[in-house]
């Protein structure tokens, strides 16, 4: 595969409400720090701005952050608005609400449902917008949500808020928030070896809800990105194709279902076009079989 026929629709399109979105798209939790977001070392300001730009020139329109995913020197919010705007017509923004850090990046309490309000705002400053495409309701351990996404639904009423989503989240809660408002998509952590959370995959393909996974990549690295010694079954696959690890990651979680969407991220230019090559990477029956043989229960 050549540079000139990477491009992020290769694997398709789904729907975001009524928002057509490219299935691979770009994270934006990791340009803040090379280890973490509220971590690590950020990359040269010039090169993560490039690589946003780049993104969308290779057909990335659909772009995950929130106004939490700052370090001491970085905003993800701030530095999409340098790059991007004034944004693309086609470019649909979701961002994260619920979670909360101070000034210093310590985690403080969850915003109750009446600072909702206070985090749209925050973030519809920082991305320079009127309006928010998709703001997920991420959980914090709550049982019920309904109180919380009431609330968003009437930032949404509002016109501050196009569509609703829901983050971290079971069965359960999609219940809870579907009687109150439409949910276009579930943001939870999934990947080759972390598949606990199938129940709420298979749910959304059955309601036609897009299920969009974090962490594919980073596996049990979580914000700290691959951390382990890479899987010995996805490197059996990734030498027969000759491409890299995280390609193979990618591929197959594409491959869970027409509905699934992939938000991976990096501040590298090269890692952002491996990435998005996911996209054409054919998977065999075989590899499949290799792949899904992985003990998700092995430390």
């Amino acid at each position: 595969m050549t540079l000139e026929t990477v491009r992020a629709g290769a694997a398709g399109t789904w729907l975001l409400g009524d928002l057509t979105v490219n299935r691979i798209g770009f994270g934006a939790m990791r340009l803040t720090g090379s280890a973490a977001f509220h971590r690590g070392v950020p990359h040269d300001r010039s090169q993560v701005i490039g690589v946003l730009r780049r993104a969308v020139e290779l057909g990335v329109n659909h772009v995950d952050t929130a106004a939490f995913y700052f370090s001491r020197l970085r905003s993800a919010n701030e530095l999409i608005n340098s790059a991007l705007a004034p944004y693309p017509d086609d470019l649909v923004i979701a961002t994260k609400v619920g979670p909360a850090r101070d000034a210093s990046g310590e985690w403080a309490a969850p915003a109750r449902p009446d600072q909702l309000r206070g985090q749209v705002e925050e973030n519809l400053r920082q991305l320079g917008r009127d309006h928010l495409d998709v703001v997920n309701l991420r959980l914090m351990g709550q049982d019920s949500i309904s109180e919380h996404f009431g609330a968003l639904t009437e930032l949404r009423d509002a016109g501050l808020v196009r569509h609703l989503g829901i983050s971290g989240a079971r069965p359960t809660h999609l219940a809870q928030a579907q009687a109150i408002a439409p949910v276009v998509c579930v943001q939870n952590r999934y990947g080759i070896d972390a598949r606990a959370g199938a129940e709420m995959l298979q749910t959304c393909a059955a309601q036609g809800i897009a299920f969009v996974p974090f962490f594919s990549i980073a596996g049990e690295g979580r914000e700290a990105g691959a951390v382990r010694a890479e899987r010995e079954q996805i490197l059996t696959v990734a030498r027969a194709h000759r491409v890299s690890p995280a390609q193979v990651r990618l591929a197959w979680t594409l491959r869970q279902g027409k509905h699934v969407l992939a938000i991976p991220g990096t501040g590298d230019p090269d890692h952002l076009i491996d990435n998005l090559a996911a996209g054409s990477l054919h998977l065999t029956e075989e590899d499949l079989e290799l792949l899904d043989s992985i003990d998700c229960t092995a430390p």
